[in-house]
């Protein structure tokens, strides 16, 4: 079905976009839950966004007082995550429909971090073992799934 102009007015074409950046926002807050179970039981090392900021800022990261850095982190990482729910918005609706586009979403997601953002950060590769990449590739489904999740599918898709 074609939008109309007045669709267009009334923020028609941008609903999607507005809903999926909300749902990126509490799949990053998802994600950040399984994060912290796979960090605490040793299978990641140390969190993506932990680990940008440290790199890109460490002057104004240290600066932070110790007890208040996690909340920075987990702030910029939802922000990261509403953005790129937002992005997900933006694809056609006949790909937002598709049952798979959420979890592959996810992962092109995580590799698009690591093959073109990490590389222009100049965040060094660090060797992943096979259980990180596996626990970074299941917060990363799992980040897909909600973001593609619509309680308003009549609406969204």
């Amino acid at each position: 079905m074609t939008q109309t102009r007045t669709d267009q007015r009334e923020g028609g074409w941008s609903r999607p976009i507005v809903r999926a950046a909300a749902r990126g926002t509490i799949a990053s807050m998802s994600m950040s839950g399984l994060r912290q179970m796979t960090t605490a039981l040793g299978l990641v090392a140390s969190t993506p966004p932990e680990s940008v900021i440290e790199r890109t800022a460490p002057g104004a990261f240290h600066r932070i007082p110790a007890e208040r850095r996690a909340a920075v982190v987990e702030a910029v990482h939802c922000l990261y995550g509403t953005a790129g729910g937002a992005f997900f918005g933006v694809l056609p609706r006949a790909v937002r429909g598709r049952p798979w586009a959420g979890p592959v979403y996810g992962v092109l997601f995580w590799a698009g971090f690591e093959l073109a953002i990490a590389p222009a950060l100049g965040l060094p590769r660090q060797p992943n073992t096979a259980k990180e990449r596996l626990a970074l590739l299941a917060d990363h489904l799992l980040y897909g799934a909600v973001v593609a999740a619509s309680p308003w599918p009549h609406h969204d898709r």
